[in-house]
């Protein structure tokens, strides 16, 4: 077994992470994205998605992104 990284829970079925030449250990998908996903430079949730990168900060839609000023940025889901 396995300790995670995150909530130190010994389980069977953990799996490893690797991102950035770093290797992770989490017992949920719950526990990976507390750890590594990036938070919205607007409205602070979690980005699991794609969401929308600019520059250095990540945004979870183009709607946070235009509220900070990054106008350049769309919906991509729209036609």
């Amino acid at each position: 077994m396995a300790t995670c990284d995150v909530c130190s829970n010994d389980y069977h079925r953990a799996f490893e992470v690797r991102l950035e030449g770093r290797s992770y250990t989490f017992d949920s998908f719950e526990c990976a994205i507390h750890l590594l996903a990036p938070t919205c430079a607007h409205c602070g949730c979690r980005v699991i998605g794609h969401g929308v990168e600019s520059d250095t900060e990540f945004f979870c839609c183009a709607h946070c992104a235009q509220h900070e000023g990054h106008r350049e940025t769309r919906a991509s889901d729209r036609v």
